[in-house]
């Protein structure tokens, strides 16, 4: 059962694996891997520091200030218990990590990915190799010092079934990254055997500075709560007297404080590329993330822009992709295709997922559909009866349809605009309300994947919303059967399992 960490073992399935007569396995079934050795420690290292430093302070105080220079057994004695503990402390600690790197193994065969895991409680996971949507590498601080990185797999069931394998040589991760999606796409490979598969050279297409990254942050709307919490305070003080006032807004203060550093870090030295598995973000300070996203998973692309980085002339990017789902766990920043870029830099990144936009000047649509308001370059906004219910942004609630996909643009303080592809639009819906039915009004909703883009056309004409409603699903039903023409069999079963 010994092994060394990336050296594949010929082992029995371990209990509870599922067998031949399960048609789980392939005839390459009993090799099983190891992850790297200090696995445990990356991702356990908190419990330990944390341990180390509550117990170590209270030896350092009894040495140094409760022992009085002392040599007494009274003083000694707690010392030494607290040295036991520790002590104690690192050997179960070591004992546990071992265990859990002694229980943790991973198979892929040509069908699946498999990880066992766990000492007590057991897990089991499985993913269909072609179910893969994308595999992320990501390198925490920790890891990073050792030279590991774990994969993150999304498989197409709107991210329920995500799980990770953690952690790899950093180089074995790549490779191993590189073959699954090689086999994932229909390639055949050697999938026990993944150095022998080139990773997908990419086309570097754009970067962000990191001034763009801070000032972006900066000028964002957390400045907004952090201004208005730092006058709450400032008038409290002064309303009160009491500079202790202050110290009750120390937790909020470094929670803004926080939240700013997690913005900057987690978008820092954010590039794009282009390869054949799709679109290649990398970004990160501490924590440094590879992300692939394919381009025929992405199902919307939504742009914005608040008012503070209207004079700077930048738009966030974000993509609603099959298999990620609304992403919560990572607060959305898997699902960002742009963190604040101009005009020029979003039209790049547009082109790499939605390359075909139906129009014959797409910079001036989409400028258009960004800046607005008005009916310029074929929008349709709403009625003059809408200024009752949305006096400011009756004007820039628009729609227009080109021939590829469907522009939705609303919002006038925070502007957005919605692209969702014809073939991608899953159900539409019309909604209205009592006030809304006296005004001849009504609400378009076209509904995507789960994720961060919710495409809608608020408060159209009822009549233009019905034309719309039916025109779009002729659209969507003519754009879907051109695709699944054009596709091959095995490819539109891929597409089908992914949407």
């Amino acid at each position: 059962m010994s092994g060394t960490q990336g050296q594949p073992q010929r082992d029995l399935p371990p209990s509870g694996t599922p067998g031949l007569a399960g048609g789980f396995h392939t005839d390459s079934a009993d090799f099983w891997h190891r992850v790297h050795p200090v696995s445990p420690l990356v991702r356990g290292w908190v419990a330990v520091v944390a341990v180390l430093f509550i117990f170590g302070r209270n030896s350092l105080e009894q040495v140094f200030f409760r022992g009085g220079g002392k040599s007494s057994g009274a003083s000694i004695a707690p010392t030494l218990v607290i040295l036991g503990v520790v002590g104690t402390a690192i050997v179960v600690f070591g004992i546990g990590f071992y265990l859990s790197w002694r229980f943790t193994r991973y198979q892929v065969t040509d069908q699946h990915v498999h990880i066992n895991s766990g000492v007590i409680f057991r897990q089991q996971r499985r993913a269909r190799i072609d179910r893969v949507q994308a595999i992320d590498v990501v390198q925490p601080l920790v890891a990073r010092v050792f030279g590991l990185a774990e994969l993150k797999f999304d498989v197409a069931d709107g991210g329920k079934s995500a799980f990770r394998l953690s952690f790899l040589k950093l180089d074995e991760a790549k490779r191993l990254r590189a073959a699954i999606l090689a086999r994932a796409a229909g390639v055949q490979v050697d999938l026990q055997e993944p150095s022998r598969v080139p990773e997908a050279p990419e086309q570097h297409i754009l970067g962000l500075s990191p001034g763009r990254i801070i000032g972006a942050t900066v000028f964002s709307n957390l400045t907004v709560v952090a201004l208005i919490v730092s006058a709450g305070a400032v008038w409290l003080t002064v309303w009160s007297g009491e500079v202790g006032v202050l110290v009750a807004f120390l937790p909020i203060f470094l929670g803004v404080a926080a939240s700013y550093w997690k913005a900057i870090t987690g978008d820092f030295n954010f590039r794009v590329a282009i390869s054949p598995d799709g679109v290649r973000l990398h970004y990160g300070m501490l924590e440094t993330r590879s992300q692939t996203i394919p381009s025929g998973r992405v199902q919307a692309v939504g742009i914005s822009q608040g008012p503070f980085w209207r004079p700077f002339g930048w738009y966030r990017v974000h993509v609603n992709v099959a298999g990620y789902g609304h992403d919560r766990s990572e607060n959305g920043s898997r699902t960002v295709l742009l963190p604040a870029g101009t005009i020029d830099e979003v039209m790049a990144v547009l082109a790499l997922v939605f390359v075909d936009p139906g129009v014959d000047d797409p910079i001036a649509v989409f400028t258009a559909g960004l800046r607005g308001p008005g009916n310029k370059h074929g929008f349709v906004h709403s009625p003059r009866s809408a200024i009752w219910i949305d006096p400011l942004a009756w004007r820039y609630n628009a729609y227009r349809a080109t021939s590829t996909a469907l522009l939705c643009r609303h919002g006038v303080i925070f502007r957005r605009l919605q692209v969702v592809p014809h073939e991608r639009t899953q159900s539409l819906s019309l909604n209205q309300g009592p006030l809304m039915a006296a005004l001849g009004l009504v609400n378009f909703e076209l509904h995507s994947t789960p994720g961060p883009i919710r495409p809608l056309v608020h408060h159209m004409d009822l009549d233009a919303g019905r034309r719309l409603f039916d025109e779009q699903a002729v659209r969507a039903a003519t754009a879907r059967r051109l695709v699944s023409r054009e596709q091959g069999p095995s490819e539109r079963q891929k597409r089908e399992n992914g949407d």
